[in-house]
């Protein structure tokens, strides 16, 4: 990401001379001569580092504190030029909140070198460790500034979908090395000019050339998905998903990774902030996610994901359970948790306008098994795409019923309160 310095200084020939020497493809330079112009370029463009000269008309050690304590949620760089030598004023300064102290006339060479410094300094203590890419910080800093430039740009939303069950069942080592691999995907996709930010474990920020961005998309996503199934064990790979452990007893089955991006630029919006430029991101990103399959979406003029998404959540549990005794029990306990709770004989009962965010599903006899023959149409039924699926049954054949599709296999005879909890876990999901 190209690193922002600003310069607060009233002399126009020293200032532009500081700007020639500072700016480069790598820092953009702004010039202002005080403090209340200084404030609309801090809060636009959140500056890496803040260069304070003493030709203000206000105290420097004052003017230092000042922009400290307008700037404490970013914390940028501050280095003061003065024309004392004074080490009192030195002290002064820096104390006040400055990290340099420069005192002029500057050695232009040793001027640029300091610079250099603190902005690799500043850039190195925003680094992700894990993933070697700047962090959230500077994610949401790169939007911010981002929002008022007037040339084409595109912000790209990048996950791994399922990251946290491959994690689970493959460890943290492997889990880092997923995500390593896909950086260097993701380098391999970018020019020197592009931004890339790590977002979270499993997110990536990515802001390019608007014209780019679709190209980029389905290159993740090719190379991503060539190379994922290295990353199973044969047995997963020949299953055709993760076999996770539940507890002593119980299986859990889930999709593999896959990746998902959402992309929006500044061609059909025109963003006021970079709040509303982050919410339409996170949308957009969502609608492009799938349950088992690599996707991209961009913005278009039909679809730009405003108030795309509900943020109602859906809480509906729909039960297929033969005993009629422990389907009343069921009901009740859940009816307690605060779900909305139906019983029902078959899924054709099931309104297709009303889908369920989970089946509670007894697999049948030893004999029928007609309970996994359901879970098998359940799956196939891309309507219920999103919906979580637990089967209960007195088959203690783990994957067997984890094949047939569902999402998590318990045991009967089990316990109410384990079924509850793997309840709550599977619609946090």
């Amino acid at each position: 990401m190209q690193t922002v310095t600003l310069i607060i200084d009233k002399r126009r020939e020293l200032s532009t001379k500081y700007k020639k020497l500072l700016e480069s493809k790598s820092n953009k330079v702004h010039i202002t001569k005080n403090l209340i112009s200084a404030m609309k370029l801090i809060q636009d463009k959140e500056p890496d580092l803040i260069i304070i000269s003493d030709s203000i008309d206000s105290d420097l050690s004052d003017y230092c504190k000042k922009i400290r304590a307008l700037t404490y949620n970013m914390r940028p760089v501050i280095i003061a030029t003065s024309k004392s030598a004074e080490l009192q004023d030195k002290i002064s300064v820096l104390e006040s909140g400055a990290d340099d102290f420069i005192p002029e006339p500057v050695n232009s060479e040793e001027f640029v070198m300091r610079v250099k410094a603190h902005l690799r300094r500043e850039l190195e203590s925003n680094m992700d460790i894990k993933h070697l890419l700047p962090g959230k910080n500077y994610s949401l800093r790169a939007l911010k500034r981002i929002v008022n430039e007037d040339k084409p740009w595109a912000a790209m939303l990048v996950s791994i979908e399922n990251f946290d069950n491959y994690k689970e069942t493959y460890t943290e080592l492997a889990s880092d090395k997923l995500v390593q691999t896909f950086c260097a995907i993701i380098h391999s996709a970018l020019s020197e000019n592009d931004f890339i930010s790590a977002f979270s474990d499993n997110k990536f920020i990515i802001i390019t050339d608007s014209l780019k961005a679709e190209k980029i998309a389905n290159y993740l996503i090719f190379a991503f998905d060539s190379v994922a199934s290295k990353f199973y064990s044969p047995q997963d790979n020949r299953r055709g998903f993760m076999l996770m452990r539940g507890d002593e007893f119980a299986g859990r089955r889930s999709n593999f990774v896959h990746t998902t991006i959402g992309i929006i630029t500044n061609e059909l919006i025109q963003y006021k902030d970079a709040s509303q430029l982050l919410g339409s991101l996170l949308r957009i990103h969502k609608l492009a996610d799938m349950p088992a399959k690599s996707n991209y979406l961009i913005e278009r003029p039909s679809i730009t994901a405003e108030n795309s998404i509900e943020d109602e959540v859906n809480n509906k549990i729909y039960i297929l359970e033969n005993d009629e005794a422990m389907s009343i029990l069921l009901t009740t306990i859940l009816n307690l948790q605060g779900y909305d709770v139906k019983v029902l004989n078959d899924v054709k009962d099931i309104n297709e306008k009303d889908i369920p965010a989970l089946i509670i599903l007894d697999a049948g006899d030893v004999e029928t098994m007609n309970g996994l023959e359901l879970c098998k149409k359940i799956r196939k039924n891309t309507t219920y795409d999103k919906t979580k699926l637990i089967v209960t049954s007195i088959i203690h054949d783990k994957e067997l019923i984890l094949t047939a599709g569902a999402d998590l296999y318990i045991p009967k005879p089990y316990e109410i309160s384990s079924l509850i909890k793997w309840v709550e876990k599977l619609l946090k999901t």
